[in-house]
């Protein structure tokens, strides 16, 4: 698990972790050990307050080159909200994320359509749907058309959401890189885990952190 400067949803997540079986490790975006973690996961927050462009500093922070190391060896890594922006900066994923098309904040549940069977959304049939909640202002997951279309035949979107929720292209909420190894995802699958909170749909994607 690892803290940016400005993560605030670390904490959830480490929670997350612990409730899918995994033991969490604490990491620090300043060091350049991964202590020999089998899994990383880049939380959500405002890394750097989104100076710039969301996640756009962070992936300048002394451990991303591990984790980018990490990634070419096959390790998996998911990055959920300001992670995913992270990721996309650093080029582990593909596209870039941008403001909302309605430039208004989104906090509320919504609706997943699987598009792909991935071991990150475990035995989830295709067409079928999960529900976690989103919360961010710079969700728009954004790619050219240039591309776009072998990204799908890959099989590297691996959900949509049900309706248009922040003008994201082909409202695409969670891609991967080629490999299917990084993923990344605006919804906050940590913030679905225990029924008390609506859904535990979110422990598909924790846990295949503790499941590789």
């Amino acid at each position: 698990m690892i803290t940016f400067l400005g993560s605030l949803d670390d904490r959830d997540a480490m929670r997350a972790v612990g409730v899918v079986g995994g033991e969490a490790v604490s990491l620090w975006h300043g060091s350049t050990d991964l202590q020999s973690v089998d899994a990383i996961l880049l939380p959500g927050g405002f890394s750097y307050g989104d100076h710039l462009r969301c996640g756009a500093l962070a992936r300048f922070s002394p451990i991303m080159g591990a984790v980018a190391e990490f990634a070419a060896a096959g390790g998996p890594v998911l990055g959920i909200c300001n992670g995913f922006q992270i990721l996309c900066e650093a080029d582990l994923l593909p596209g870039v994320l941008t403001p909302n098309h309605g430039q208004r904040f989104i906090c509320r549940d919504v609706e997943l359509i699987v598009e792909q069977g991935s071991p990150w959304i475990g035995n989830r049939a295709v067409g079928t749907t999960i529900t976690v909640p989103v919360k961010h202002g710079d969700g728009a997951w954004f790619h050219p058309e240039d591309g776009l279309d072998e990204l799908e035949e890959n099989g590297q979107v691996l959900l949509r959401y049900a309706e248009d929720v922040n003008g994201a292209t082909r409202r695409v909420a969670c891609v991967t890189n080629a490999a299917g190894n990084v993923c990344g995802l605006m919804p906050h699958p940590e913030h679905a885990v225990d029924p008390i909170l609506g859904s535990i749909d979110g422990q598909l994607l924790v846990g295949r952190l503790i499941n590789s």
